[in-house]
């Protein structure tokens, strides 16, 4: 170093070789060539050499630090691509302000600001794995549901197991009356409103389900459901119900006895006068 910075030579050697390195580092970085430019070939190639191995090094560098900072939180990157993807389909097609904006509550809704794809990351987990998660998930909708609190442990993971999340903003129809019921709900989180014919209305809110009635009569719905807040909700397909029921009859009877009951509530008329029927056999009667 004192050679090349013959002012330094009486400095100590921490400054001479600090001054060397920024040299070294301004040669390879490609930003400067300092006070001496290259003199001969043989500085020449070696200037150009180490000129492309520090360009390498920084590209590298850049490369491996913006790929470590994407991996950081690689959930919220792919909802903020996604989102865009999004965007750029309502734009396409010209959709209205307040549809966007729905749309836009939905996405923050259901996703909160991550997105990931559960159901390849469940796939790919051994069932003992998978049943563990997914009753860790659904913990706070067991607790507060009584027909799981009290159920048989193998029947509630049964259940769980073929849930599938869904979010309702407040004004959504979740079920319409007359339809042809494909699906029951449970409520983790919010408040819906049962309309029946006669403009009675009945609050359900956490804890609760609906939607049995169809798939228990295999009729067409008998009221409709309407959103009042944000839903986190629960559905079951009716091929999914009559599968764990199967294997568990006596749910059934709970089903039946609770669907019996909301039936006497808004007023469905009963077959045969006053007979008593079997729950089974009246809620099939019940059916259109």
């Amino acid at each position: 170093p004192p050679l090349l910075f013959p002012h330094l030579q009486n400095d100590s050697w921490g400054k001479q070789y600090s001054h060397a390195l920024f040299k070294a580092m301004s040669h390879m970085l490609c930003i400067g060539y300092g006070q001496q430019a290259p003199e001969g070939m043989t500085d020449v190639w070696l200037t150009m050499l180490s000129m492309i191995v520090g360009a390498t090094c920084y590209a590298m560098f850049i490369g491996h630090a913006t790929a470590l900072i994407q991996s950081l939180d690689s959930s919220r990157r792919q909802y903020q691509e996604k989102y865009k993807q999004v965007e750029q389909y309502m734009s396409f097609h010209k959709l209205p302000g307040d549809t966007r904006q729905r749309i836009h509550e939905y996405y923050e809704h259901r996703y909160q600001g991550k997105m990931f794809d559960e159901e390849n990351i469940l796939g790919e987990l051994s069932e003992p794995l998978k049943e563990e998660i997914i009753n860790f998930n659904c913990r706070n909708l067991v607790a507060n549901m009584p027909l799981f609190a009290n159920a048989d442990p193998n029947f509630v993971t049964a259940m769980l197991t073929k849930l599938r999340f869904e979010v309702f903003q407040p004004g959504d129809f979740i079920i319409r009356e007359g339809t042809v019921g494909k699906k029951m709900y449970f409520i983790q989180h919010g408040v819906v409103s049962i309309l029946t014919k006669g403009n009675k209305e009945t609050k359900l809110s956490d804890g609760s389900y609906f939607g049995e009635i169809c798939l228990l009569t295999r009729g067409r719905r008998t009221a409709s459901v309407r959103a009042d807040t944000y839903c986190r909700l629960y559905s079951l397909s009716v091929d999914n119900f009559n599968e764990v029921l199967e294997e568990y009859p006596m749910m059934r009877r709970a089903f039946e006895t609770v669907a019996m009951d909301r039936l006497d509530r808004i007023g469905e008329e009963k077959p045969l006068g006053s007979v008593r029927l079997p729950l089974s056999m009246l809620l099939r009667a019940t059916a259109p």
